[in-house]
């Protein structure tokens, strides 16, 4: 590895921690305005700041387990975040949509497991409703997490389509 692709590696992790911060910034003022409210709209009808503790994982799932719960995602948690950094560092540098998509990813893990292990719960407070659908709250980790998993997607589906491509092009001129 260079040492121009070690510092864009390095760029790509302080977006990481700057994700993370904004989390976990974002969580400390939805403990300190809304914990203890009704919450806060913030487009009438769609968009609501409500504070709330999710002893689970998405949308409440094995929300149930008490302690064992806790240290059990905790640990998944911790093994996902370090497979992600090993798949970061692995990663070309060339491939930036990949290494976003890792950055993200870490960033969102890092944030949702520093509350699990801190409080045993994580905070959400972002609460997105459309007429009578109604999404599960959640926070700036989880936007990172999606976000960061969906480029991933995107990323496969390219790739995939870019081999298919390929392949196609040297069959043509095999062929010819």
């Amino acid at each position: 590895m260079t040492k121009r692709d070690l510092i864009w590696k390095i760029a790509y992790l302080a977006i990481a921690v700057g994700v993370f911060l904004i989390d976990q910034t974002s969580k400390a003022w939805a403990v300190r305005s809304l914990r203890f409210g009704e919450g806060m709209s913030v487009i009438s009808g769609f968009l609501n700041f409500v504070y709330a503790e999710n002893p689970g994982i998405a949308f409440s799932m094995l929300d149930d387990h008490g302690d064992g719960g806790r240290w059990g995602l905790s640990v998944v948690a911790i093994v996902a975040g370090t497979l992600v950094l090993y798949f970061f560092w692995r990663t070309p540098r060339s491939d930036d949509r990949i290494l976003g998509s890792l950055a993200l990813l870490l960033a969102g893990i890092a944030g949702n497991v520093t509350d699990r292990l801190r409080l045993g719960y994580v905070i959400d407070f972002i609460d997105v409703q459309f007429g009578s659908w109604h999404y599960p709250t959640f926070n700036v980790a989880d936007s990172a997490i999606c976000i960061g998993a969906g480029l991933l997607l995107i990323d496969m589906v390219l790739s995939k389509k870019n081999q298919k491509s390929k392949i196609e092009s040297q069959n043509s001129e095999v062929s010819a």
